[in-house]
């Protein structure tokens, strides 16, 4: 017999509580203590556990969904989910938890469609407004931007409420150089390129749920401005005196687009601010050797007065907001760096006519404007609540529920905006909101071999090379060369054979042939399966295999268009194989074998048709009406033949086209985008 009692002695400090251990039951075991008004850290672990609420009352929240406890309450964890148990009382809070490994439930869990699930919670799916200083390239559109509109597709077609919101970053200092360069008003220059990236996102039908035009909006400066003194009010951003660069002939301020130099933590050429090499901020003083845009002079150390935010001050908060949702390591270790450092005193106001003024006038700040990177943080939250206008629903900045899942789709050279300095934002502006957000992360896209480059001409707009009959090659091509970890290339060459090669020569060979031989023998009917052989159930197998690893490819844990466009190209070719290893009977009189083989191949194609659906949307809707079933609009749980008797129109129909001569160009003259 085992009897133990909780006696208030903690024994040892764990996920932010305190514990005492239990020995003697044969699995972990532990007295929990959570103190009113505190909670435990977020955390996920391959163990099953269970928690009993023996004194005091809080809420669990476990996944971003919050359920009441009290003295009596139990609750298991799957392996991996998230959990927090927090206080909400006035007394302590005792609850008794056991936890153990059960390898089967773990790979089951890690694999599950629901804990992978939302349920009913609304998703908003943020990728970065992008600056509307020039176009969209193939760089841009290969990152966050195709990535936030698979991964809305595949949401949606899993029953979740998921919205894609971005729009035009009008108010970055790089729109006011291109004005500048281009001979015309900021505004104008900001209104013309936002809506050439608006029309260019739809040209590769991604869709865009929510694009906010912050200039055109009176109530978004509005708004911007209270949320930055709810920034103010809180005594977290001040002004701090300090030094900044100026320009020795011109006497202007220096920041971003006017400066350069050399980064103090990895010594490569950067920008003012923002390296994007090692993604470590500056503070534009410490560049070795800047160099000002304006003019040819050595720029000159001067004093100002500026709202500065103690970012150094915020290491734990940060840490906890990382142990929430879904952020890669190479983003915790970006704030690992950052965080060394013994102090950053963050400037978040500049000098500048463009942009929108705080509406504290702080002397020594006049004429200052919110830093456009403070200003990413409240836009995405006034997207959430200007689209929830437009459908009805109450969602609003100044309450951010607790109910939100966010996912953020980004470049690494802007990780340190999205995933270090917002969360210290929301946390100074809405001390009770704990943001549940996940982070989708992607490296530079290079262009035979070198980066995008607007000022050597190496570049391919979006408006080049997409239409009706390339765009789901293009998105196929992006998907499969997308730079998830590492960089990744555009080669006109590899693209060209990808289409010719795969798309057209594999691809709709294979769905034309099937078609030619269903009207054949079947005059184009989907035949009822016949008798199945070993090679037949192992091929059901196999696209059951597919389906698993394409769906994981997709989840929100795993997520990589890479993956996902392997496994399309897998599925196809599976089916060529065993179309080809099937084929030596389909002239004799097996008959019912015959008729397992079409039924299969017609399986595999309508797996096709759903799996391309996030990738594809083009091709996945003219071959789901190929095979009779409609737009495919439902994520498949398991592998269905097609529906005997359905009529198939496979043969001739043309799903990809080749390439025209020189409709893959190599060069651009438009103005870049910093996105």
């Amino acid at each position: 017999m085992i009897i133990s009692v909780y006696d208030g002695n903690i024994q040892y400090e764990g996920f932010g509580i305190g514990l005492a251990g239990v020995q003697g039951l044969g699995v972990g075991a532990d007295w929990g203590r959570v103190l009113p008004g505190a909670r435990s850290l977020s955390h996920r672990h391959d163990e099953t556990e269970m928690f009993v609420i023996v004194q005091g009352r809080g809420e669990l929240v476990v996944e971003g969904v919050r359920h009441p406890v009290a003295p009596g309450s139990l609750a298991l964890f799957e392996p991996f989910e998230s959990h927090v148990l927090e206080n909400s009382g006035d007394t302590e809070l005792v609850f008794l938890t056991q936890y153990w490994r059960d390898a089967d439930r773990a790979l089951v869990s890690a694999r599950s469609a629901d804990r992978l699930g939302f349920g009913e919670r609304p998703v908003f799916v943020c990728s970065p407004p992008p600056t509307p200083n020039g176009d969209l390239h193939l760089g841009h559109l290969s990152g966050p931007y195709l990535g936030a509109d698979a991964y809305v597709r595949f949401q949606r077609m899993n029953g979740v409420e998921a919205w894609h919101v971005t729009g035009s970053d009008d108010y970055q200092s790089y729109v006011q150089a291109a004005a500048r360069d281009e001979n015309r008003e900021t505004a104008v220059t900001a209104a013309h390129y936002s809506a050439e990236i608006a029309d260019t996102l739809a040209l590769m039908d991604i869709r865009v749920d929510q694009y906010t035009v912050p200039h055109r909006d009176e109530a978004y400066r509005d708004g911007l401005r209270a949320y930055f003194s709810r920034l103010v009010d809180s005594g977290v951003v001040a002004p701090r005196a300090g030094e900044a660069l100026f320009d020795s002939e011109t006497g202007e301020y220096l920041y971003e687009v006017d400066v350069s130099g050399t980064c103090p933590t990895c010594a490569s050429t950067t920008g003012g601010n923002m390296c994007e090499g090692c993604g470590e901020p500056n503070t534009v003083i410490d560049l070795t050797g800047a160099v000002s845009a304006l003019s040819a002079a050595e720029p000159r150390r001067g004093p100002i007065t500026r709202y500065a935010l103690p970012l150094h001050e915020f290491h734990e908060t940060v840490v906890d907001h990382h142990r929430h949702g879904r952020v890669p390591a190479r983003l915790r270790e970006l704030a690992a760096r950052v965080f060394d450092r013994p102090a950053l005193d963050l400037p978040v106001s500049h000098p500048a006519s463009w942009g929108t003024e705080p509406a504290e006038k702080h002397e020594g700040t006049e004429g200052q404007v919110i830093w456009a990177w403070v200003e990413l943080s409240y836009g995405f939250l006034q997207g959430i609540q200007a689209l929830g206008g437009r459908l009805g629903r109450d969602w609003r900045v100044a309450e951010p529920d607790q109910d939100w899942k966010i996912v953020h789709f980004l470049g690494y050279d802007n990780a340190f905006y999205h995933s270090v300095l917002a969360p210290v934002l929301y946390k100074a502006a809405f001390p009770e909101w704990a943001p549940d957000i996940d982070y989708h992360v992607n490296e530079f896209y290079l262009l035979e071999g070198s980066k995008f480059s607007t000022s050597r001409r190496h570049a391919i707009w979006g408006k080049e090379i997409l239409g009706p009959d390339s765009v789901d090659a293009v998105r196929f091509f992006l998907s499969s060369t997308r730079p998830e970890g590492d960089q990744t290339n555009f080669a006109s060459a590899e693209y060209d054979t990808l289409v010719r090669g795969t798309l057209v020569g594999t691809w709709q060979k294979w769905l034309n042939d099937l078609g030619e031989r269903l009207g054949e023998r079947y005059d184009g009917v989907a035949p009822d399966a016949g008798n199945w052989t070993p090679e037949h159930s192992a091929f059901l197998g196999t696209l059951g295999v597919r389906l698993s690893a394409l769906t994981s490819a997709l989840s929100p844990d795993g997520f990589s268009l890479r993956r996902a466009a392997a496994e399309l190209n897998g599925l196809v070719e599976d089916a060529v194989r065993f179309s080809r290893q099937e084929s030596p009977l389909a002239a004799t009189r097996w008959s019912d074998d015959n008729r397992t083989v079409i039924a299969l191949e017609l399986a595999a194609a309508r797996l096709l048709a759903h799996g391309a659906a996030p990738l594809m949307p083009r091709f996945a809707a003219r071959l789901g009406k190929a095979l009779g079933l409609g737009i495919p609009a439902h994520w498949p749980r398991t592998v269905e033949l097609l529906p005997p008797g359905s009529q198939v129109d496979l043969a001739g129909t043309v799903f990809f086209a080749p390439p025209a001569p020189g409709a893959v160009p190599g060069s651009a003259s438009a103005a870049s985008t910093r996105s």
